[in-house]
């Protein structure tokens, strides 16, 4: 009975948390008739009603709204206790659940992903791309990647490496063009924007010595994307200017198929961050991860010494 109540309270905050009780069942192997049946059987047991339920909205009352805090703080201490035994055992193992930006994910985090699993093969790896900001409770990830610094009081963020955005283009769209010579000259020219699910990334910010600048690129001039790695795509077939983290375009800018454009403007930002949650437990294997990240950013670093300066 007991493992039984644990399962449905899983079931009932993971529902609440993605905002479907079907979404919920699929992640935990459930089909939607035995989701539905096992909440219903949880509310029967509470002899209270924990969502507001329609065709197309699941919404906790405010007995949900009390039982979910409870819940959450239940569970969580279950799942600390299993990784303080694991830290025990010093046992790297298990499965990891990482976010991170889809460009960045793709190209530079997965190659490292591989050197890590086979530093410790009993890893299982849970990895979310996405542009847009992850959410750490609801999309249930240990650890994610973030390119800036996060305001959220109940997150942990760890330093990793130096971090610019820069704005860069083909030679082939600057030969046809012309390269910007200053912040003002942008309005001249075409560009790809990233849009996330907060809306389009079109607001760019230089800085040189004092002096600052802003430019928003007008939309409906602009080619759009929701997926960085199109976006890089699309500046590499000379589509436009693009604006990139330096860790994203640092490989076509050493090669040369990008170049950046104005990179006497460029506005220094906090850093490349792994962000985790303040009152969960770090396993083992979590651990691991974060410090095999940290010497892999010193490492790029260190080959890349300009990435310091975020001069290329």
């Amino acid at each position: 009975m007991a493992t039984d109540r644990l399962g449905d309270m899983r079931l009932f905050t993971t529902a609440a948390t993605l905002g479907s009780l079907s979404a919920a069942g699929r992640k935990l192997g459930l089909s939607p008739a035995a989701a539905s049946a096992r909440l219903a059987k949880l509310e029967a047991s509470l002899r209270t009603r924990l969502f507001m339920r329609t065709t197309r909205q699941l919404r906790l009352t405010e007995e949900g709204r009390v039982y979910l805090s409870h819940c959450l703080v239940a569970l969580q201490a279950i799942d600390d206790g299993e990784a303080a035994l694991q830290a025990g055992c010093a046992a790297i193992r298990g499965k990891i659940r990482l976010s991170a930006s889809t460009d960045f994910g793709t190209h530079t985090l997965c190659p490292w992903l591989d050197a890590f699993v086979e530093r410790y093969p009993e890893i299982r790896l849970s990895l979310t791309l996405t542009d847009s900001l992850s959410n750490l409770v609801q999309d249930d990830v240990d650890l994610a990647i973030r390119f800036s610094e996060p305001n959220d009081g109940t997150l942990v963020a760890r330093r990793l490496a130096p971090m610019c955005r820069v704005l860069c283009a083909s030679p082939e769209y600057l030969a046809r063009y012309g390269a910007p010579m200053t912040p003002e000259a942008l309005s001249a020219h075409r560009f790809i924007v990233l849009v996330t699910s907060s809306g389009p990334l079109n607001e760019f910010h230089f800085r040189r010595d004092d002096a600052t600048w802003q430019f928003t690129v007008p939309m409906a001039q602009a080619w759009e994307t929701n997926d960085g790695t199109t976006a890089r795509r699309w500046a590499l077939d000379g589509r436009g200017i693009v604006r990139k983290t330096l860790w994203d375009a640092a490989h076509d800018l050493r090669a040369g198929r990008l170049k950046i454009v104005l990179p006497d403007y460029i506005a220094k930002e906090a850093g490349v961050y792994a962000v985790r949650h303040r009152t969960r437990y770090m396993a083992p294997r979590v651990r691991a991860l974060l410090d095999f990240l940290i010497e892999r950013f010193a490492a790029e670093s260190a080959a890349w010494p300009d990435i310091g300066t975020c001069q290329v």
